[in-house]
């Protein structure tokens, strides 16, 4: 089905053909290639694996080849038409790098006044990660609310955070594919196993605060996954096998005919689990932690003009965990799985006044099981029993409409809407508490959560060096139809928490934002902005409770909004050609933060929280990072994040104030050094350093019996290795966690994240005319 896919139907009549090599040699694939033609008609066509293009009968063989590949400078070259033509890319610094995420519109990164980064397809490839968060752990202000990887880790602990803001389960930046939603639409938390990692073309993060443009979730920052075109006739395959996993295969194909091209990606994988428990402290309870997951993507692309391109997009995804623990009465295991649907669609027009107008609309179907283990003696761990039974059903729809226009040379003007519906529940049925054999209560929890926003950005330059950016929204939501159906088994009578209409929450919000960036010369620019933020509590805070060890956290239909006011101050310089170094200085301050806060601890060791609006937090500290290219192989890119986040203000728990964030490290850095030689080998070495955090409100719990409180500081190395065997086939290695270094992820039982992984496999490319 694939290949009939791939292969099928023959090529236009073809009046040029080319190549685009680095500076080495080497391919560029999945570069864009524009040719301008003398009679003003466009064509943009795609590099295949292999680096070459072709081009139809729409130019007349006269005119300007424009290519563009993430990675590189723009190259223009005359074009005739005549022969093949060779188009020899030079490496772009890092701002000269293109992005599209932090103005919603193509931009310089060197141009916008803020923290950005930006990972490439080299970049991608070059780590051993063989899941997207993996990856972006090479961007220190990047965390997920806790420690390990999603390898091991529980869904709803997968809320990512951009330099400690808000960290927790539920995201406080919105992650995008393509610029749709990829956030769980429930709870925040996001997916990683989904993104299909073999067909990012490149990652855009932006740190700062970005609710003037994207509303919810954009609070802490925007992470934009960013997928390749499709190119002619071509079909890759990745295959890996480690030392606890089984087979990795990554697969894309994709073919384009005249104005229609399409694309299928998909991956499939198994683990075969490890401890979670520190070695110490497990018991006949614990288990390994495993995860397997399937995912298909289908895009269609359709470009009947070239003013014109539309695209419609499909995808389903599942995925099965066992969280490394079990039932000693019947031997349940604690595990979770879900299965999600979803479909987007959209176009982009050139209108004739040579604005921009580009709309989509995508839609998400999902359910997510999960069941919870009690262990009532944390120091034996002999004994666990099954507490609760989850399924959450939900479904979700939204939109975006986004017209942009440039006014003379030296305004930018941009405005747009969206919005997003979301319904969902909680199916609970809870079990007694002796053995956890028997149902004792039945539960349904939930709502629906309305949301609509609109913004507007001008972006000006006053004067060549200075560039100027204001943006302004407004956001209206409503929770709604929300309940909490609670009944006793086996009686059915309602209980006393039993209450089929909560009450109705709305809001509106603005969220400005200004910044500004001036060149001071060709190589050294400035830039600082202030901007406010916000977050809606999502459904899964407002209506869901979970248990994770010891400690049952309860849900608050009462929580408000978050706010956010951010600042932030950066300066970029380029001593010399092939060097860059950026630092960055912040300041967010959160007012009404929703935090796990501890209401009681029992004699037993139970803890029990509740997700409160804390008061006040802040969040401040420098961010700096450093670029050096040696030549045309040798490349070195350096982080390092220091991060002060502590509670201000809480009136009800005044003990919190000066407390450190849970889960937010003070120091955090990275490296990696890389050698890159398409016609012999490519090597990378990189390292991560975490430093001492809390993982509780309160900043007590011990770790393993240790004198210092928290998580202890650690480091982990890793390592990655290919070669090309034939034109078309790569072998490749891999190492995570270098040293096998254990490190602390939680307490109450002590957690540790991921042991050495190694594996290896192959690539196959295949490409035809």
């Amino acid at each position: 089905m694939l290949l009939g896919l791939v292969f099928s139907l023959s090529l236009a009549q073809l009046i040029g053909a080319g190549i685009v090599r680095d500076q080495s040699g080497g391919a560029v694939p999945g570069a864009s290639v524009t040719v301008r033609s003398s009679s003003g008609t466009e064509e943009v066509t795609v590099t295949g694996p292999d680096g070459r293009f072709m081009l139809s009968t729409a130019a007349d063989g006269q005119g300007v080849l424009v290519v563009r590949a993430v990675g590189f400078a723009v190259k223009e070259q005359p074009f005739s038409g005549a022969g093949e033509i060779e188009v020899v890319l030079a490496p772009a610094t890092i701002l000269e790098t293109v992005t599209v995420t932090a103005t919603r519109t193509e931009e310089r990164l060197g141009n916008i006044p803020a923290s950005i980064n930006v990972l490439d397809s080299g970049q991608i490839r070059q780590s051993p990660a063989v899941v997207a968060d993996d990856v972006l752990r090479q961007i220190p202000t990047f965390s997920l609310f806790r420690r390990t990887s999603s390898l091991s880790s529980h869904p709803t602990a997968q809320g990512v955070s951009l330099r400690g803001v808000g960290p927790s389960g539920v995201s406080r930046t919105l992650v995008l594919i393509d610029s749709v939603p990829f956030n769980d639409p429930f709870g925040g938390w996001v997916y990683w196993t989904r993104v299909p990692l073999e067909s990012l073309d490149r990652i855009e993060v932006v740190d700062g605060t970005s609710s003037s443009l994207y509303g919810n979730y954009a609070m802490g920052g925007v992470i934009n996954l960013i997928s390749g075109r499709p190119t002619r006739r071509t079909v890759e395959l990745r295959t890996q096998y480690g030392n606890l996993m089984s087979p990795k295969v990554d697969f894309r194909g994709s073919d384009v005919w005249g104005k229609v091209a399409a694309a299928v990606d998909g991956s499939w994988f198994d683990t075969d689990g490890f401890a979670v428990v520190a070695e110490k402290e497990r018991g006949p309870v614990d288990t390994k932690a495993t995860v397997t997951f399937r995912n298909v993507n289908v895009k269609l692309d359709y470009n009947p003009t070239s003013r014109v391109s539309a695209f419609v997009r499909g995808g389903y995804f599942s995925e099965e965990r066992d969280n490394a623990k079990e039932s000693s009465f019947d031997g349940t295991p604690e595990g979770n799985d879900t299965t999600w649907k979803s479909a987007s669609s959209g176009v982009r027009i050139l209108l004739p006044d040579q604005s921009d107008l580009q709309a989509r609309v995508f839609t998400d179907v999902a359910t997510f099981r999960s069941n919870f283990l009690a262990v009532p003696n944390p120091t034996t761990r002999a004994i666990g029993r099954m507490t609760l039974d989850q399924r959450v059903p939900t479904t979700s729809f939204g939109g975006m409409a986004l017209w942009s226009r440039a006014f003379g040379r030296r305004n930018f003007f941009s405005a747009g809407t969206d919005w997003r519906w979301v319904d969902g529940d909680s199916h609970e049925s809870a079990r007694d508490a002796a053995t956890g054999l028997t149902f004792t209560l039945e539960r349904i929890s939930g709502g629906t959560q309305r949301s609509v926003g609109a913004f507007v950005q001008d972006v000006f330059t006053p004067v060549d060096r200075l560039s100027v950016t204001l943006s302004a929204r407004v956001d209206s939501w409503r929770n709604y139809g929300a309940h909490n159906l609670e009944n006793s088994l086996p009686s059915g009578a309602p209980t006393a928490n039993n209450n089929p209409n909560l009450a109705e929450r709305n809001d509106t919000v603005g969220s400005p934002r200004v910044a500004a960036l001036y060149r001071i010369t060709e190589t050294v620019s400035v830039w600082s902005s202030l901007g406010w933020g916000f977050r809606a509590p999502t459904l899964n805070e407002l209506y869901r409770q979970f248990r994770v060890g010891q400690t049952l956290t309860l849900a608050n239909a009462e929580l408000g909004p978050e706010r956010l006011v951010g600042g932030e101050a950066g300066v970029s310089v380029e001593p010399a050609p092939n060097l860059t170094v950026r630092a960055t200085w912040f300041d967010n301050r959160v007012k009404n933060p929703v935090s796990n806060v501890t209401t009681r601890v029992t004699g037993t060791g139970a803890i029990f929280q509740q997700r409160q609006n804390l008061g006040r937090t802040r969040i401040r500290g420098v961010q700096t990072d450093v670029e050096y290219r040696l030549g045309t192989d040798w490349r070195l890119n350096a982080g390092y994040l220091y991060n002060d986040a502590t509670v201000t203000e809480d009136e009800a728990r005044p003990a919190l104030v000066g407390k450190f964030l849970a889960q937010v490290p003070k120091h955090r850095g990275s490296m990696r050094v890389a050698y890159t030689n398409p016609r012999i080998v490519l090597l990378a070495l990189g390292v991560q350093v975490i430093g001492l955090q809390f993982d509780d409100d309160l900043n007590q719990r011990l770790v393993g019996g240790r004198t210092e409180p928290g998580l202890p500081r650690y480091a982990v190395v890793d390592f990655t290795a290919s070669r090309p065997i034939a034109d078309n086939l790569d072998v490749f290695f891999g190492v995570q966690n270098l040293l096998d270094e254990e490190y602390y992820v939680g307490t109450n039982p002590t957690t540790i994240g991921s042991p050495r992984l190694v594996h290896g496999g192959v690539r196959v490319r295949f490409s035809g005319r």
